[in-house]
C-alpha cells in the first residue's frame, strides 16, 4: 500500500461524521494524530463541521474563534454544538469536543454578516516570499523525525525563519503550506486545521526535543469566503515571550495574493 492509500483525507473524514442527536461522532485514524490526541487545528475544524451539519448553511460567514484545549483527546470523539445566541446579524455557537466523557476542547465560534462600514483599512502586509514553487526545502520533511504523523497531510515549502530545535535566538517560521486533499468544503474548515500545522514558534529555541502544548488559541477570519491560488497559503508563526514555562505567539495565514485571512494567538505550555 502506498503512502497515499494509507492516508485518510480530509474531505473523507469529514464526510464520515455521524449525527446522533444533539451530537456528531467521529473516529480519527492514526495519520491524523500527534503522538496520542489529535493536533488543535483538526479539533477546531471537527469543531467546526459539526456546526455546519447541525445549524446548516445559513450560518452567516465564521468571523471569529476562541478555544481551550482542556485535556488529551482520544480519537474516538463526540462533538456538540450549543447555540448561546442567534440574531438578525451574528450567531455565537459554543462546541464542546468529548473524548470519551471528558472535554477536551471548547470552542466559542462568533459568525456575522457582512455590513455597510465606511472604515477599510488593512495594515497586515505579507512579507516578501518567493513563490511555494521556487522553495525547494519542505517544512515537515525538513523537521524529519519531529514532525507528527499529521503533517504528512500536508504540502510545505520553507520560506524562512528558523527550523524546530535548532536552539534559535529569533523563534519565528515562515512557510507555504496546503493540503494535499483538494476536495475540503467549505475551504474554512481546511484552512482552520492548516493555520495550526506549524509547530508552536517557541520549539525554534529548544536546544532538544521537549514536550509542549497548546493551552488556548483565538484567531479572527479576514474574509467572508477565503480563498487562494493552488491550494497555497503563506502561514507565519512567531514566539513574542516566552517565560515561566509559557509562551505567547503570534500567527497569520495570508493568501497567495499576499491578502491577510486568518490572524491569531497562541499560549503555549513548554517543557524544556
Amino acid at each position: 500500500m502506498s503512502d497515499d492509500e494509507a492516508r485518510t483525507p480530509l474531505s473523507q473524514l469529514l464526510a464520515a461524521m455521524v449525527k446522533d442527536g444533539d451530537l456528531s461522532r467521529v473516529s480519527v485514524p492514526a495519520d491524523w494524530m500527534q503522538g496520542r490526541a489529535i493536533y488543535g487545528g483538526l479539533s477546531v475544524a471537527l469543531c467546526l463541521q459539526a456546526t455546519y451539519d447541525h445549524l446548516g448553511d445559513d450560518l452567516p460567514p465564521l468571523r471569529s474563534v476562541e478555544c481551550s484545549f482542556i485535556g488529551p483527546s482520544g480519537s474516538d470523539l463526540a462533538i456538540r454544538p450549543t447555540v448561546l445566541r442567534r440574531g438578525k446579524s451574528t450567531a455565537f455557537v459554543a462546541v464542546d469536543l468529548l473524548s470519551d466523557t471528558d472535554i477536551a476542547a471548547r470552542a466559542i465560534l462568533c459568525f456575522g454578516k457582512a455590513r455597510e462600514s465606511r472604515i477599510d483599512h488593512v495594515d497586515f502586509a505579507a512579507p516578501q516570499a518567493a513563490a511555494p514553487e521556487a522553495c525547494e526545502t519542505g517544512f515537515f520533511t525538513a523537521a524529519g523525525r519531529l514532525a507528527p504523523n499529521f503533517t504528512q497531510h500536508f504540502d510545505s515549502r520553507f520560506v524562512g525563519g528558523s527550523m524546530p530545535v535548532t536552539g534559535s535566538e529569533s523563534p519565528e517560521y515562515l512557510a507555504w503550506i496546503r493540503h494535499k486533499d483538494t476536495k475540503i468544503d467549505p475551504v474554512i474548515v481546511g484552512l482552520a486545521a492548516l493555520a495550526d500545522a506549524l509547530p508552536p514558534a517557541s520549539m525554534a529555541s529548544f536546544s532538544e526535543p521537549a514536550p509542549i502544548s497548546t493551552m488556548t488559541w483565538h484567531f479572527d477570519v479576514l474574509s467572508d469566503a477565503p480563498q487562494t491560488e493552488d491550494g497555497w497559503w503563506l502561514s507565519s508563526s512567531r514566539a513574542e515571550y516566552a517565560r515561566d514555562g509559557y509562551s505567547s505567539q503570534a500567527m497569520t495565514v495570508w493568501n497567495r495574493a499576499g491578502e491577510p485571512m486568518v490572524i491569531g494567538r497562541q499560549n503555549v505550555a513548554i517543557f524544556h
